[in-house]
């Protein structure tokens, strides 16, 4: 399974924005919700067929460009996201930190987000929080604004529910992704397919 979400956001989310002086509750539910919808929270770092990396399956294309387009322009904000990096390895394998350094990782998905220079209300609800998500982070089709929402509910809120006495998403590791094909939608979990069409079960 991937990571606790109450964890992810008392250990590393929140920590992280309120370094930067970026935290808010919605900003929070942002990158959980992102990392949900990317990673199943941390199920897979690397899928096979992708080129994202990390929690964030942020792309090193992706990565670079928010060091050469966004970061470059705002040197105080440029050297506290170097700072959250590794000294050494950073500068031999910059982006390996996506993978290995969650707080960075997190710094570099909250960029991506912030330098589109549009905000959120407080009071966002989950499908604004998806359409977000799938304007201003989303650089290839990984999935649409119902899989932001799905994978939401299925690997957050699951978690809240059991705020105060851990997560409940113990068991059979989750599912990573949903997808529609044509009308028909299709779950893939670690060692299962599950479809609600004949045409398209194993």
């Amino acid at each position: 399974m991937g990571i606790c979400a109450e964890e992810l956001r008392n250990f590393v989310i929140k920590p992280t924005l309120q370094q930067l002086g970026d935290w808010s509750p919605v900003a929070e539910r942002l990158l959980l919700g992102t990392a949900a919808q990317e990673s199943g929270l941390g199920f897979h770092l690397k899928y096979s067929r992708s080129r994202g990396l990390g929690i964030y399956q942020i792309t090193p294309r992706t990565h670079t460009n928010v060091w050469d387009k966004y970061l470059i322009r705002s040197p105080d904000l440029a050297s506290f996201v170097r700072g959250l990096a590794s000294q050494h390895k950073f500068l031999t394998n910059p982006h390996a930190e996506l993978t290995t350094n969650l707080s960075y990782a997190t710094a570099i998905a909250w960029m991506i987000y912030r330098r589109s220079g549009k905000t959120l209300s407080v009071k966002a609800s989950l499908n604004e929080l998806a359409k977000f998500w799938a304007r201003y982070f989303q650089t290839r089709q990984t999935g649409t604004v119902d899989d932001f929402i799905n994978h939401y509910q299925q690997f957050v809120a699951v978690c809240n529910e059991g705020e105060g006495s851990g997560c409940t998403t113990a068991g059979t590791p989750p599912p990573v992704r949903t997808n529609s094909i044509g009308g028909n939608t299709v779950t893939v979990s670690s060692n299962t397919v599950t479809t609600n069409s004949p045409n398209l079960a194993a």
